[in-house]
């Protein structure tokens, strides 16, 4: 069989069964296919970054290349609404988390294309390799309620920590620091998350209480298979 080398077709962007619904919360991952890790060094973490903030956006961009090298906005570009809200995010090895809220009609399906399809543009070129980079498509589960939401934002926020890759209060690659104000890097819209909270250290604390729990729900999760 040929091998396809195209990101425009190994990534999956056929439409999914049941359509995500507009101003509705969705917990969306994936994981590098077979496994393997998609994030080698700062540049590739600090690349999706960009990514996730870049493409959220109704009107096409062309690449980050393409869009740096221009010296201005064009007005469309400037007036082009985003098609997502980024609620929370972690981005791990070998696989990654969002909590996003649909916006527009299809918007986090149109997001995670243009996300698929440019990080892993990127990553087989500076890697020097073909192919798929995802597992098949995005994963998303419907967040149905408050409560979902609150202990979902942590469970992706802190998803680092979950793992015990690294505290998520300074690992840089999560949306947990601007939560509990140790960086205000703007990414996510955390008012929804936030106002049911009386400050930064209530929901810190909320946090660290089912980040334990997390955890402990993976280790019995881990005896029940063994």
């Amino acid at each position: 069989m040929m091998e396809i080398e195209s990101p425009f077709l190994c990534y999956n962007i056929f439409m999914r069964k049941k359509p995500l619904i507009e101003n509705e919360y969705y917990h969306i991952y994936n994981r590098g296919v077979d496994k393997r890790e998609i994030f080698h060094d700062e540049s590739d973490y600090q690349r999706f970054l960009k990514c996730i903030q870049e493409f959220n956006c109704e009107n096409p961009i062309g690449s980050l290349y393409e869009k740096y090298l221009r010296e201005k906005k064009t007005e469309m570009e400037i007036e082009s609404p985003p098609i997502v809200e980024i609620i929370a995010y972690c981005l791990n090895p070998n696989h990654f988390h969002l909590i996003l809220k649909q916006i527009g009609g299809k918007g986090i399906e149109k997001f995670m294309q243009k996300i698929g399809i440019g990080y892993t543009m990127y990553f087989n070129q500076k890697y020097d390799r073909s192919g798929s980079l995802f597992q098949g498509k995005f994963k998303s589960t419907h967040i149905g309620s408050t409560s979902q939401l609150l202990r979902l934002s942590v469970y992706v926020n802190c998803n680092s920590e979950i793992h015990k890759i690294h505290p998520a209060k300074n690992y840089h690659w999560c949306g947990f620091p601007e939560y509990i104000g140790k960086n205000k890097s703007g990414i996510c819209k955390k008012e929804i998350i936030t106002s049911q909270f009386r400050n930064n250290n209530d929901y810190h604390s909320y946090a660290n209480e089912n980040i334990i729990d997390f955890q402990r729900e993976k280790e019995d999760q881990k005896l029940t298979l063994e």
